[in-house]
């Protein structure tokens, strides 16, 4: 039998061409995942993680991702394999080193999963660093406030409005029980506080006490999805596809996130309009510091989904550990009691409170609001980390429990609340050197951070000035689930209202 009659009988036989393939195929990826294993071998980690990223994927579909990526580095060590290509750090100097202004690192295709609209980045997908860098100058005089004449102002009537609505609906007596959901009550404030701050005028979702045009319900849903981008970047190709794009929420969608793109869309094209007026609010500030039309939906989307989530739980969270840790409920209330405040108390009145801020800061360390990877790049030469050599290209993420927990830091009680360890002096400055990668630093520091902060400053002091607070059900307070943020509700609490104003 010649060569050539052999060729022409595979050939010829489909059963037998499926099978080479099917062999090659094995080969290929055999190669491929011993290539990937062994470029990584020297980290220790989770086993699944050596050669796919099923690992990442069960952990942000249990929900419960941050507790997953702490006790991955207190088993394996300070840099933990978790992925084909992708390593978590427990170490606050790294990312610092990472995140500094001339650093050679850069964000890796992780953040491609943060594009709202796959087509068009913003400031947090962005990962051309020259292009980021013009985003961040146009905003950042926006976001501090300084050309926002009603920027206090705008917080103060939304914790006013806060507090209006817990009066009037959600007082239990000894005749009447109604138990309210501060889970839901918590994200409604910071909602309207944003839309407020941005543009003006808050959503309203704290005047109807309700979750306006099921956005809340939605994107809570949505979030995995989401997220799993970060994990595969290429799924965003596949949704620029006209198919794919079909399916996603659309500005004339009538709930959920796509009337969200509807109504900022509205707003933005009223900005810029042949009628427009030079506004004092933080759009305002963006336009006359040079973002386009395009560039200002982007942002104004941004906005409102990454410091309305965020910043609810980081209000949800704190405000859980004040009122179930008896010592620190007490304190506060005789450092409010003590002192002589405006109502609502103003931001300046309240950084002169320093037992308020010690329990802002470590609700914050606890239990920080974002704990997505936001993976960087090692630079293409390598980089030798701890004394092992970590091939350029590697991605390394953001472990957020793992750093505000970490018991070298922190101590032996890091998993508990304890604010006074911010009022005990010693070894101060480390712990607020590593309590600043909570809003990352440097070139990537969070453009949010003053406005949160001021929401903190405030809603915690005027909540517990009019009402006295219990959790329904100790045993299970709340439902959280965490996919690199927080999805947190049935948050269940009974009110009264205070015999005395504090």
């Amino acid at each position: 039998m010649t060569l050539r009659s052999v060729l022409d009988k595979i050939w010829g036989d489909w059963r037998v061409m499926l099978a080479i393939l099917s062999i090659l195929c094995a080969v290929v990826f055999a190669a491929q995942t011993i290539g990937a294993w062994y470029r990584l071998r020297h980290f220790k980690g989770p086993f699944p993680a050596t050669f796919s990223n099923i690992w990442q994927v069960r952990a942000l579909l249990n929900g419960q991702m941050n507790f997953e990526v702490l006790e991955a580095n207190r088993k394996y060590g300070s840099l933990v394999r978790i992925g084909p290509n992708m390593l978590v750090t427990d170490d606050p100097a790294l990312m610092r080193k990472m995140n500094a202004v001339r650093s050679p690192y850069r964000r890796s295709d992780w953040y491609t999963g943060l594009r709202f609209d796959p087509t068009r980045d913003n400031v947090l997908s962005q990962m051309d660093e020259d292009t980021h860098t013009e985003l961040r100058t146009k905003m950042a005089i926006g976001y501090a406030g300084k050309e926002n004449e009603i920027f206090e102002h705008s917080i103060n009537h939304n914790v006013l409005a806060l507090i209006k609505l817990i009066d009037s609906k959600y007082i239990t007596t000894n005749t009447e029980y109604r138990p309210m959901d501060f889970g839901r009550k918590a994200q409604y404030f910071t909602l309207d506080v944003i839309s407020h701050v941005a543009y003006g005028k808050p959503f309203g979702f704290l005047d109807t006490d309700t979750d306006l045009y099921q956005y809340i319900a939605t994107s809570e849903k949505a979030v995995p999805a989401a997220m799993m981008v970060t994990i595969f970047p290429w799924l965003n190709y596949v949704l620029t596809s006209s198919f794919m794009k079909s399916l996603l929420p659309s500005a004339t969608d009538a709930i959920g996130f796509g009337k969200i793109i509807g109504f900022t869309k509205e707003v933005v094209d009223q900005r810029f309009g042949p009628d427009a007026k030079d506004q004092r609010d933080m759009l305002g500030s963006f336009i006359r510091h040079g973002l386009t039309r395009d560039e200002a939906e982007s942002e104004t989307l941004l906005q409102i989904i990454a410091g309305s989530d965020t910043t609810a739980t980081a209000i949800r969270t704190t405000f859980l550990y004040i009122i179930t840790t008896p010592r620190v409920h007490a304190k506060l209330l005789a450092e409010i009691s003590d002192a002589t405040l405006s109502s609502p108390i103003s931001d300046v009145e309240a950084r002169t409170l320093p037992y308020l801020q010690a329990v802002i800061k470590e609700g914050l360390r606890i239990w920080p609001p974002a704990v997505g990877l936001m993976a960087k790049k090692v630079p293409p030469e390598g980089d030798t980390i701890n004394g092992m050599y970590v091939p350029g290209g590697t991605s390394i993420g953001y472990g957020g429990f793992s750093i505000l927990r970490n018991k070298k830091i922190w101590g032996e009680d890091a998993d508990v609340f304890r604010p006074e360890r911010w009022l005990e002096g010693e070894g101060i400055k480390v712990l607020e050197q590593t309590w600043e990668v909570i809003f990352n630093a440097g070139r990537y520091q969070c453009l949010g951070k003053n406005v949160a902060l001021m929401e903190l400053n405030k809603v915690f002091v005027e909540l517990l000035r009019h009402f006295e607070f219990s959790v329904v059900d100790p045993t299970n307070p709340w439902k959280s689930m965490c996919m690199g943020i927080f999805a947190q509700s049935e948050m269940w609490l009974l009110v009264t209202r205070r015999e005395k104003l504090l």
